[in-house]
């Protein structure tokens, strides 16, 4: 579990393609000294497993997430977010975030402001229904608040701080990229209980 409040910026050092999966080796900064083999860590808002940590932190990616997921086009030098998993002593400042990404948006436009910036994301259809306005969503790992939703066009409005801007990778996308998205899980969870409600 991960709380959406990204601890560093990584760099991808190298892609190894095996049959059914990759293997992404990355720069971790100042994150590498606590990652253990076998920790939890949230690559683009994707969960991924440490296998080796020797210098470079390394994970397995197999083909589901791949195809679920933007991780398929990193290459040597991109930037990722990363993020450890919560420990149950620490306060939980975004919102619950399980790494368990739903779909791939796009960037539709940016609008830079004195101190804001407006992000405008297009995200799958059959997702905006677990989207509110003033809601939390996950954008490659990075819990937001949802600013105002267009169902017609199925886009997202996002207002991003300094701070977002500064110590994550969404100051650095750009219009037309893709970007990985997980809705509120809480959302799905009362979605589930009136689906099986409507038998009883």
């Amino acid at each position: 579990m991960f709380t959406g409040l990204i601890q560093e910026v990584g760099t991808v050092e190298k892609l190894i393609e095996h049959e059914s999966s990759i293997e992404i080796l990355f720069d971790a900064g100042q994150l590498s000294e606590q990652i253990k083999v076998g920790d939890s860590i949230s690559v683009n808002g994707v969960c991924l497993t440490a296998t080796r940590n020797d210098g470079a932190v390394r994970v397995d990616v197999m083909i589901q997430t791949l195809r679920l997921s933007s991780l398929s086009g990193l290459l040597p030098g991109s930037k990722i977010n990363l993020e450890l998993a919560v420990m149950p002593v620490e306060r939980l400042g975004g919102h619950l975030v399980q790494g368990h990404v739903d779909g791939v948006g796009r960037v539709i436009a940016r609008e830079p402001g004195e101190r804001w910036e407006r992000l405008l994301v297009s995200i799958p259809m059959n997702l905006m229904k677990y989207v509110v306005a003033q809601g939390s969503i996950a954008i490659d790992g990075v819990s937001l608040t949802v600013g105002s939703i267009d169902d017609v066009s199925s886009h997202i409005e996002i207002w991003l701080i300094p701070e977002t801007l500064s110590k994550t990778i969404l100051g650095l996308l750009k219009v037309g990229d893709p970007v990985n998205i997980e809705v509120d899980v809480l959302a799905k969870y009362v979605e589930r209980l009136l689906n099986t409600g409507r038998g009883l």
